[in-house]
């Protein structure tokens, strides 16, 4: 496993020592607060008592560093209740020997013979023990909700970004004048092509700006999205731009983010078929491994380029991914062989619902 980035480690170092701050104050103000019958006094029994609490800081340590490693959830229960029953274990008989160690130094009033301390250990320590594991739970899954929402929040902050950019890029005015342009001429040569255009264009603007919130949707449903931006630019490049589609027939079904393939085909075209005179081929092939979904777009155009590489687009689609799956997903881009270039994203792939 890598080892994590310096500022994550640095991070969890600080969190761990803010955490402990916080459990030895509270058993300290709770020793304090037990003994505060004897505090005018200050004799034996209230040192004794602020010390007695102060020595379950190691094991609420131990409760809520085993409770982020083995939290009691679905899936992983009797693991982890077994961890969590060995180490109360552990606490039933240690605390007692901690307690017969330092006697000869605390000099613990009332102290009893190592069995009846076990026993009362049983009776008191294990049940104290299991609350401690309790609270810690209900910390953990509190950050782990906060942690969820805050993922949420990313995630939609990004689609809306790959929203946007698919917007800006479709109704960049280059576009929509070429678009407009077309309809025009058709108008009087091809009244029903010219009525076919506008009504693509139409499902592109309202596609671009449908504010849904999905952030993964059917491969289906996105070439659904994708077929009237393909065919405006197949009427705008005419013979120049042919779109080759080698999706398999189970694939669609499959989940994938959505809008994750416009700004792949957009590049493809803008970058791959636009620049060249000739008729170029743009290929969007999808396929499904036991485990993952593969998607492809290719073309053989003029060939990789620096701005393609790094592009708006793509850099936004490989966040995406990051966040969405972690290291689970890749997208990679290189020259295809012949010339143009090629695009290959993979996805782990999710149960049909």
């Amino acid at each position: 496993m890598a080892a994590p980035p310096p500022a994550q480690e640095r991070a969890l170092v600080m969190t761990r020592w803010i955490r402990l701050g916080l459990v030895t104050l509270f058993w300290t103000l709770d020793g304090l607060a037990l003994a505060i019958d004897s505090f005018p006094d200050l004799d034996h029994r209230f040192l004794t008592s602020v010390v007695s609490c102060q020595l379950w800081i190691p094991y609420t340590m131990l409760a809520l560093e085993l409770t982020s490693r083995y939290p009691v959830e679905r899936g992983r229960l009797a693991p982890a209740i077994a961890v969590h029953l060995a180490a109360a274990a552990a606490v039933v008989v240690t605390r007692p020997l901690l307690f017969v160690a330092t006697d000869p130094w605390m000099q613990w009033p009332g102290l009893k013979a190592l069995p009846q301390l076990l026993l009362n250990s049983v009776r008191f320590n294990l049940f104290l023990y299991l609350l401690v594991v309790g609270a810690a739970h209900a910390v953990h899954f509190a950050l782990r909700a906060r942690e969820r929402e805050r993922h949420a929040e990313r995630l939609a902050a990004q689609l809306t970004g790959a929203r946007l950019a698919a917007l800006r890029s479709q109704l960049r005015p280059h576009f929509l004048f070429n678009a407009l342009g077309g309809i025009a001429e058709l108008v009087h040569r091809d009244p029903h092509a010219a009525d076919r255009m506008i009504v693509r264009l139409s499902r592109l603007l309202r596609i671009a700006l449908d504010d849904g919130g999905a952030h993964v949707v059917t491969l289906g449903h996105e070439l659904t999205c994708l077929e009237p931006y393909l065919e405006l630019e197949k009427m705008r490049y005419g013979d120049r731009l042919t779109v080759v589609m080698e999706i398999e027939p189970a694939a669609r079904a499959a989940w994938v983010p959505g809008l994750v393939l416009q700004p792949v085909v957009e590049n493809a075209i803008r970058h791959g078929i636009a620049p060249r005179t000739a008729p170029g081929t743009v290929t969007i092939r999808a396929r499904l491994a036991p485990a993952e979904v593969w998607l492809e777009v290719d073309d053989d155009g003029v060939g990789l380029s620096p701005e393609v590489a790094v592009g708006i687009g793509l850099r936004n689609t490989r966040a995406r991914l990051a966040e969405l799956y972690g290291p689970a997903s890749e997208l990679v881009i290189d020259g295809r062989p012949g010339g143009g270039a090629r695009v290959r994203i993979r996805v782990p792939r999710q149960a049909e619902s």
